[in-house]
């Protein structure tokens, strides 16, 4: 079984998922309205829907006939927890950094 981090990962990875995310930040959409926006088939959403959900990322259901979408608002709490960790460490100052190599290593002959 696939780590859950892993699969919230690789669902986060495609720019259409993650657009898909930020329009259910706004509220629960039928899954026609999700895809209006995108130059793609229905069939080809119906996918990345089905990625979101197997990541727990977002929730379908059968409302009628109209299948929508909506965001699990805890989906992202093991990623973010997961990320905090790294906030430990000083961001790196690149020009520093170039400075310092520059100093300390010989020039090229």
């Amino acid at each position: 079984m696939a780590d859950p981090l892993d699969t919230t990962f690789q669902a986060l990875a495609d720019p259409t998922r993650r657009a898909i995310l930020t329009m259910l930040l706004e509220d629960d959409m039928a899954v026609t309205d999700v895809a209006e926006p995108f130059d793609m088939s229905l069939a080809a959403i119906s996918k990345h829907l089905t990625i979101l959900t197997r990541a727990g990322l977002i929730q379908q259901e059968k409302r009628g006939r109209v299948k929508w979408c909506k965001l699990d608002p805890d989906a992202l709490k093991a990623a973010s927890v997961w990320m905090q960790g790294f906030g430990q460490f000083e961001p790196v100052n690149l020009d520093a950094f170039e400075r310092f190599l520059a100093a300390e290593l010989p020039p090229d002959p």
